[in-house]
């Protein structure tokens, strides 16, 4: 199972940077989007996957029996969850509010939307 995940890791890593590539933001907030959950899912998989033992300590017991899944990486998921939903909350938001003050989401007419009248800089003192 283990395998299956990890070339479900793979291609979720290989589709975000595909997405973090293009000159749309949209398509770069997916790509985000996609990274977070790329992450979470690697994670998950390093903390291996057992359905059958729960990560719970027993009566008498000091440690987890052997075969039991990591409950740390199983923590660090809900809290990346968590945070990954609000970042991409707020970068839906900036990328609306740039479409709505530059009418494109495209990164190369966003910079070319700076005004050309203005003076240069001066080079020299």
């Amino acid at each position: 199972m283990e395998a299956v995940f990890a070339f479900l890791v793979g291609a979720l890593f290989a589709a975000a940077i595909y997405l973090l590539l293009s000159k749309h933001s949209v398509r770069m907030i997916l790509g985000v989007a996609l990274l977070g959950n790329a992450v979470n899912l690697l994670l998950f998989t390093a903390g291996r996957l057992t359905r059958e033992v729960p990560p719970i300590i027993g009566d008498g017991l000091d440690v987890l029996p052997a075969g039991t899944a990591n409950p740390l990486p199983q923590a660090l998921i809900l809290t990346a969850i968590v945070i990954s939903f609000s970042f991409f909350a707020f970068l839906l938001v900036l990328t609306y509010r740039a479409y709505q003050e530059l009418g494109t989401d495209n990164t190369d007419e966003m910079r070319l939307a700076e005004p050309k009248d203005e003076p240069m800089p001066p080079l020299g003192y």
